[in-house]
């Protein structure tokens, strides 16, 4: 964990207030809110332009946390041995309470622990879940720097982010590989930056 900086410290602030802050992860720039906030996800899916129903994953800041937020299928529990943190995502059945926005209907929820200093230092200053989705808007191409997040906002209309880390471009990697359990055997929902 990277010493707090005063940077970090004002984004923490902000997702404590309902905002929502651009921040960088292991795998693209992503968009972060309190999980556990129904009207900072809503505002997330404003600013992406996400269609209504569509949940997003969500990050941690450590194994623990994620436990009480997720019910980890016994045959998933090797695979977050090995990859947590790390770019693999789960899905099962909600724990703890999150905001409605953040949780499917069937009452699954989306969870990794991610290997970013930046994205665990905003998930521990939030003191639970955040909301960790590409910085893209829905349907265009996910963004490596914060200037092409900017671009596609603008020319879509779309609102902006309430506070921006910016660490410049960052490296172009696939997106965190996601998991599930169906019917006793793992199926990947989406193949990723770990290879299954």
């Amino acid at each position: 964990m990277p010493r707090v900086s005063k940077q970090l410290l004002d984004a923490i602030a902000v997702l404590k207030q309902g905002g929502v802050v651009l921040f960088p992860t292991e795998t693209s720039y992503g968009l972060a809110a309190d999980a556990m906030n129904p009207r900072a996800v809503r505002r997330v899916s404003e600013i992406k332009g996400r269609e209504p129903g569509k949940t997003p994953p969500l990050i941690c800041a450590d194994r623990k946390t994620a436990e009480e937020y997720v019910v980890l299928d016994p045959l998933l529990v090797p695979l977050v041995d090995e990859h947590w943190p790390g770019a693999l995502t789960v899905v099962g059945k909600v724990g703890k309470g999150l905001a409605a926005g953040a949780v499917k209907e069937d009452g699954t929820v989306a969870i990794r622990v991610s290997s970013h200093p930046i994205a665990k230092a905003l998930a521990k200053g939030v003191g639970g879940p955040i909301v960790a989705t590409s910085a893209n808007v829905s349907g265009l191409a996910t963004c490596y720097s914060v200037s092409a997040f900017l671009k596609q906002l603008k020319a879509a209309g779309h609102p902006q982010p309430d506070f921006t880390i910016d660490e410049g471009p960052i490296p172009r990697r696939k997106p965190s590989t996601i998991v599930a359990v169906k019917k006793g055997k793992i199926v990947i929902l989406r193949a990723g930056s770990v290879t299954i």
